[in-house]
């Protein structure tokens, strides 16, 4: 999501009582094939690599480092917005089929796509359709025109098409530079509409039109999903009428590609996995127990999660991603914090995702700002290549806002880039490796049944991922003083446990952690 932390504050206050109405029938499920697990790697892309030194991440810089999100361990590509808008996040466009100018061409867009697919990485975009903002042709060439080719393609307040329908009931909202830029809902019950957004899709997820799926994604997130957007009453039952439509025409075409929603309420999703048919949610309750590092709430989310989840359907487990701080600055800049988090997060069931530069130990808390989406640019700073902030690729775009420029976390020197933590082999960029190569490498990690298999009392969690023979066990000390894990007996017992990070055999009950110590054990 795109809008000031207090706006969103109020919007989900009313997103938690929106679905007490009446429903349509449920719309039939789009066709399905087994979900293969993925690791996703998200990039707020202004901010990624530039490539041509104008200080703004672009296709041909992100291009150019397909292979370091490849050996970092990720098998699949999240890309915020890439079409034209005048905010600098690329939500609320004023063109769909097109690529933002800063970011190169359609040409450099299908370049990306075919390195991506020839190193064998998918690719997922960002869409957010639901609004345009000020300057898109819907909505320029139809204000007072009522008669206007695209005027039923939006919402009005009045009946000359004068006034647009503003989202969240702001008619303008500011930019980081200082403009006032209006934003108005689309009229998604019109069935124009709704075929012109499903021919968008296609396009991207099918460019030749074949069903081969050439130079297509492989898959999309669909930002701020609602069922009654805005709750307004005017775009209502999209669950049904717009978003299953639209997933079962897409994957008619190619029945592999995945539909990621963020759940506008920040819940648990199981709605969205069941009546709006997505395959994925983000597990955002789990997260907010993840930055809190208690064992009961953790436990308690893992619960709730997977009791929200049906059978064939995901959740992706984050800690980070462009619409919150930080986890490095949420658990108090603590790198044994820090640790403990990646190890429980790329241990969990469901699709793990690291937001870029989480696995540096990158650095953002929001800018208290109401008004602007200057609010969000501490945690979508630039991508930390060279220990020298201001070296050539550095996506530093947010030079130009005095106020975010010197206030930003990430300065040269800091330790805190690939650079630096490259060499150094007991850094958090180290870690990650470790951790996503064992993640990928073993199958009771990427795919395996899930068991908290620790008394509740105690302050170790422990966390046994089984897929057919093979067992890992996570044991982390959530206390503030050293202990063991008190076992369930069957796991204690087990005698062929092997430490997985630092090698040798071990007996699991046997393990002293001291506090936020991370210990993985695993069997052949």
């Amino acid at each position: 999501m795109y809008v000031t932390r207090s706006k969103m504050l109020g919007a989900l206050a009313v997103c938690l009582l929106s679905f007490g109405g009446a429903q349509l029938p449920a719309a039939a499920a789009p066709p399905q094939q087994p979900q293969q697990p993925q690791i996703f790697y998200q990039i707020f892309f202004r901010s990624f690599r530039d490539s041509n030194g104008d200080r703004i991440g672009d296709l041909k810089g992100l291009t150019s480092k397909l292979g370091y999100i490849k050996h970092l361990g990720a098998t699949t590509l999240l890309l915020t917005p890439l079409q034209p808008s005048p905010f600098y996040h690329n939500y609320f466009a004023t063109r769909f089929r097109a690529i933002e100018p800063a970011y190169g061409t359609l040409a450099d867009y299908f370049a990306f796509i075919r390195a991506a697919h020839a190193l064998g990485l998918k690719v997922y975009l960002d869409e957010e359709f639901q609004y345009v903002a000020q300057g898109h042709p819907w909505w320029r060439d139809s204000i007072c025109k009522p008669q206007a080719p695209f005027a039923g393609y939006l919402l009005w307040k009045d009946p000359r098409h004068c006034v647009a329908q503003p989202f969240m009931g702001q008619p303008k909202w500011e930019g980081y530079d200082g403009r006032w830029i209006g934003i108005a809902m689309v009229n998604l019950e019109n069935p124009a509409v709704q075929r012109y957004f499903r021919n968008l899709l296609l396009f991207w997820a099918d460019p030749h039109g074949d069903g081969s799926g050439r130079d297509g994604v492989d898959g999309f997130r669909i930002d701020h999903m609602m069922d009654d957007l805005d709750h307004k009453g005017l775009d209502t039952h999209l669950f049904a009428n717009f978003w299953t439509p639209i997933f079962r025409a897409l994957k008619a075409r190619r029945p592999a590609l995945r539909i990621l929603a963020e759940q506008a309420d920040w819940g648990y999703g199981g709605k969205w996995l069941t009546q709006g048919h997505v395959d994925m949610v983000f597990a955002f309750p789990l997260r907010q127990a993840l930055v809190s590092l208690s064992k009961a709430r953790i436990v308690d989310a893992i619960r709730a999660t997977a009791a929200a989840t049906p059978p064939g359907k995901t959740q992706v487990i984050f800690l980070e991603n462009h619409d919150v701080d930080r986890y490095m600055s949420s658990v108090g800049d603590d790198p044994a914090r820090a640790r403990a988090g990646a190890a429980i997060e790329l241990a969990l069931a469901g699709d793990p995702l690291i937001y870029y530069g989480q696995e540096l130990g990158m650095r953002g808390r929001a800018i208290p700002n109401d008004h602007s989406d200057e609010e969000g640019i501490p945690s979508r700073e630039a991508f930390r290549w060279k220990r020298n902030l201001l070296a050539p690729g550095s996506a530093i775009w947010y030079r130009s806002d005095p106020r975010a420029w010197h206030a930003r976390y990430n300065r040269s020197g800091d330790g805190v880039s690939l650079q630096e933590e490259r060499a150094d082999p007991h850094s958090l960029y180290h870690w990650y490796r470790k951790l996503l190569t064992l993640r990928r490498s073993r199958p009771s990690l990427s795919e395996g049944s899930q068991h908290l298999v620790c008394s509740a009392s105690a302050d170790v969690l422990c966390v046994l991922r089984r897929q057919g023979q093979q067992q890992t066990l996570l044991l982390v000390n959530l206390g503030a003083k050293s202990a063991r894990p008190v076992l369930a007996p069957a796991v204690a017992a087990d005698a062929a446990w092997q430490d997985l990070l630092r090698g040798g055999r071990v007996s699991p009950a046997d393990v002293m952690l001291k506090p936020l110590q991370v210990r993985l054990l695993g069997t052949p």
